[in-house]
């Protein structure tokens, strides 16, 4: 930061001027000059170019969505602005939404109730990972374990978030998907790209996976979702990954965990002098799933995933039951830069949509994989938002899934709203209301 010479001094006021004047310590003709520069200040100051004043900080203006999007899912849905088809009775969308994108979708038929530019494509931050775990967690055991070296840690961005891997120290494929899913951490996304073979193959991964998915909008320079030059996804592309991810069961379990203990350094006892591996917790950063201070956990929430960088601002996508309805809401660089905010605007989103979900017309359903995802969405006129599109989507979306290869909507307990815990390497871990068996109900008419 560059420092005030010594020789600077702020700049004498009109009153200081007269002061000098009068001052009858000046000499003879200083005192003169001193009244003369007196008197043209004014002129001088008149003839400053209104460019050249200070103005003071200016404020940046928030930049605005393309004119022209990806229509993938629905025409509408590639128009700028807010898109929603209200009928009579709807509860209107809720104020104070100040994301640049933000979209809210039916997690299981499909269909899309209402969006905010969901194809602008934005820096995602860590939501990526939700692309990175969906590509890369069916490749590895959960009980496989990895010796972290050095060069797995290499080529970390400046600050990332960490969930504190040792150099020299073996960590389970579980443990690790712990730290990705709970603190987010590009240390333990590092390690596991190093397992599958490299950070450029797992790019190149999971932009195949991205394009099977028909997420468009999404181009791939980091698996941990940090800042890099020509690094986007979408709104939309957001919430096809974490459905997608959400059909794994594995997936699913990680999204919901609220709490765990993670394995830390190795410490000989001093009684019995054996090598003992001590463990520390650690909680998700989720605040749907988890609260804070000035947030108290949703009701029905069960991940999925946050992200927060400084090109990206917040951004996160969630999932939450209420009822016979499962709603998937993403939400990306809010304006306002208030404490969890992202989360606020979120809860607003999901309050609304399980009130006017059957209050509303569908603009636009999230795609299946593959070719004939988008094929059935033209034929059965997704693209315009057609009234039957969501019941061919949901049929196309768990067409011959099953858990250890698409993954099914496979049940996996939920206790009422209350807190259920699972046994994960001899410790109680913390769930909130996992996701319900999502594939043994129907799409609705």
């Amino acid at each position: 930061m560059p420092t005030t010479p010594r020789s600077f001094r702020p700049p004498r006021t009109a009153g200081t001027f007269r002061a000098a004047r009068t001052s009858p310590n000046l000499p003879g003709g200083h005192g003169r000059a001193v009244a003369t520069a007196a008197l043209l200040l004014p002129c001088l100051l008149a003839t400053v170019h209104p460019a050249q004043a200070d103005e003071g900080p200016k404020r940046e203006e928030e930049p605005k969505p393309p004119a022209v999007m990806s229509t993938v899912g629905g025409e509408q849905l590639g128009k700028p602005g807010t898109q929603v088809r209200l009928k009579a009775g709807a509860p209107p969308l809720p104020g104070g939404l100040t994301a640049r994108s933000w979209m809210v979708s039916d997690a299981e038929s499909g269909e899309i109730l209402a969006a905010h530019n969901p194809h602008w494509r934005l820096p995602p931050a860590s939501t990526l990972k939700m692309l990175f775990a969906d590509t890369v967690l069916p490749k590895f055991r959960k009980e496989k374990t990895h010796k972290v070296e050095l060069s797995d840690l290499a080529g970390m961005g400046e600050g990332s978030s960490l969930v504190g891997l040792k150099e020299k120290y073996t960590y389970s494929v579980h443990d690790l998907w712990l730290g990705v899913f709970l603190r987010s951490g590009n240390d333990a996304v590092h390690v596991l790209s190093a397992m599958n073979g490299g950070k450029p193959q797992t790019v190149r991964d999971m932009q195949a996976h991205a394009k099977e998915l028909n997420a468009g909008d999404t181009h791939v320079v980091s698996p941990d979702g940090y800042d890099e030059e020509g690094q986007v996804s979408s709104a939309y592309d957001l919430t096809l990954f974490a459905r997608s991810g959400l059909r794994k069961a594995d997936f699913r379990e990680y999204a919901s965990t609220a709490q765990a203990k993670f394995p830390g350094e190795v410490k000989k006892d001093k009684k019995t002098k054996k090598s003992k591996r001590e463990y520390f917790e650690i909680q998700n950063t989720n605040r749907l799933l988890t609260g804070d201070t000035d947030l108290t956990p949703y009701e029905g929430t069960a991940g999925v995933k946050n992200g927060y960088t400084t090109n990206a601002g917040a951004t996160f996508t969630g999932v939450a039951e209420q009822g016979d309805r499962v709603l998937l809401v993403t939400v990306m660089n809010p304006s306002k830069k208030e404490h969890n905010e992202v989360y606020k605007e979120t809860a607003k989103l999901f309050d609304w949509g399980f009130k006017a979900a059957n209050a509303v017309e569908p603009i636009g359903t999230l795609v299946a994989p593959g070719p004939e995802g988008l094929a059935v969405a033209e034929e059965d006129g997704a693209a315009g938002g057609g009234k039957n599109s969501h019941q061919q989507q949901a049929k196309a979306s768990v067409a011959g899934d099953d858990d250890s290869g698409g993954g099914a909507w496979t049940a996996v307990g939920i206790a009422g709203g209350s807190v259920a815990f699972l046994a994960a390497a001899a410790f109680a871990v913390r769930r909130r209301w996992p996701l319900p068996d999502m594939i043994r109900r129907r799409p609705r008419d």
